[in-house]
């Protein structure tokens, strides 16, 4: 069955990837009809995520974000279909990088990076980074279900050099890259929620306590890796600029779980500055009310 599903579903998403750019937003404008006002895909849980964070907002400003959002939500999908075609040079002409001198820094001091983002902005052609710098490029992802779509996505990244790694193989693939003597920069989509029976730290994101995922930090001290934080900022349709920040080239001179909350302090930064662009459909204050009695 996976492998019918990927013949059928296949030519759709080629022919899609070789639409002019606007025709796609064209499709996007259709899909965001679909979803937003006819199927109302996870509307619910948007409004209740902005409401959550934004309690002063009335209902129409709430009203006004969530249809940003779906906009947003849109071109991102027509995006990620884009990448089985897009050239090299319409991806550098649509994703530029404010200050790549930042990563190059860090690697004439021999510095492997963690690359932290959240799921912000557009993270999907990310993986041009590779075509600028010497690191070589390792990102964590969750293995798709049908394993022919996890090898074409697979195949997709390493266009540009990138290699998909599991969670469960993150640590031994960057410990083995550090024994070999190789600079890696491993790119981390650290806001996720984890399981709250199972989670180490719990802080404030955008005025709540949460669980927070801590991996990206515990890697980071483990293997002695610089850690950056990579912004993204739409600058309109289809167009986008990456900004890094180091947060700390030293990671064992920082307490526990304090690199976690420096992250998320800049992912809040972003959200305020224009929320739209944040994935509100991720349900990531779910745990809210199992919050522990020793993190009270």
């Amino acid at each position: 069955m996976q492998l019918i599903a990927y013949i059928i579903i296949y030519p759709i998403l080629w022919l899609v990837s070789i639409l002019p750019f606007r025709l796609l937003y064209g499709l996007s404008d259709v899909i965001y009809f679909l979803i937003y006002r006819v199927i109302g895909y996870r509307k619910s849980t948007v409004k209740e995520n902005l409401r959550l964070v934004f309690p002063d907002k009335s209902e129409k400003e709430v009203s006004k974000i969530t249809s940003q959002f779906y906009h947003h939500f849109c071109d991102m999908m027509v995006e990620a279909i884009k990448s089985l075609t897009i050239t090299e040079a319409q991806m550098n002409k649509r994703f530029k990088f404010t200050n790549v001198e930042l990563i190059s820094d860090l690697e004439a001091k021999q510095r492997s990076i963690i690359l932290m983002c959240a799921h912000y902005g557009s993270w999907e052609w990310i993986f041009i980074l590779q075509k600028h710098v010497k690191h070589k490029g390792y990102a964590v992802y969750k293995r798709l279900a049908n394993k022919h779509f996890d090898k074409l996505v697979k195949r997709i990244r390493a266009k540009y050099n990138s290699h998909l790694i599991t969670t469960k193989e993150t640590y031994k693939v960057l410990y083995d890259s550090k024994k070999k003597g190789e600079l890696t920069i491993n790119g981390f989509v650290s806001d996720q929620s984890p399981k709250a029976t199972k989670a180490f730290h719990w802080n404030e994101f955008m005025g709540i306590k949460v669980p927070m995922y801590v991996g990206a930090e515990i890697l980071a001290k483990r293997l002695d890796m610089a850690v950056v934080f990579f912004s993204v900022k739409r600058i309109k349709r289809g167009y986008y600029e990456t900004t890094f920040k180091t947060i700390t080239e030293h990671p064992k001179e920082f307490k526990d779980y304090e690199i976690t909350d420096l992250f998320f302090k800049l992912v809040e930064k972003e959200i305020l500055e224009a929320p739209q662009y944040y994935l509100w459909t991720h349900k990531r204050w779910k745990h809210r009310d199992k919050v522990p009695a020793e993190f009270q």
